[in-house]
């Protein structure tokens, strides 16, 4: 099961760094969302994935069983998706205010802050 979700990461991952090296900001933005469920599939993998034996210390004992998932990665992934989310509706918002300034989806359309004719560096001092 481990291999299949290893693959399945690979492919997240290279969804979403194709889409990050878009032009396109939605694609960007998308790319990132990817990215995030990639790494947190990652670390749930990392963390085994057992449906027998529960995360649970039973009575007795100070550590957990030798076939347990390990929790610590669940709950940080709990915590990942929580602020990836944010993350993504901040990036949503951003990007459809840029969309209403400049009117174009288009990063290469977006440099209002730059000069059309690049000025020349002083020949001297």
């Amino acid at each position: 099961m481990e291999s299949l979700f290893a693959i399945l990461v690979g492919l997240f991952f290279t969804a979403a760094v194709y889409l990050m090296l878009s032009k396109f900001s939605i694609r960007i933005m998308l790319g990132i969302a990817i990215l995030g469920n990639a790494v947190n599939l990652l670390l749930f993998t990392a963390g085994r994935l057992t449906r027998e034996v529960p995360p649970i210390i039973p009575d007795g004992l100070d550590a957990l069983p030798a076939g347990a998932a390990n929790p610590l990665p669940q709950a940080l992934i709990l915590t990942a998706i929580v602020i990836s989310f944010s993350l993504l509706a901040f990036l949503l918002v951003l990007t459809y205010r840029a969309y209403q300034d400049i009117g174009t989806d288009n990063t290469d359309e977006m440099r209002v802050a730059e000069p059309d004719q690049p000025t020349l560096p002083p020949v001297g001092y």
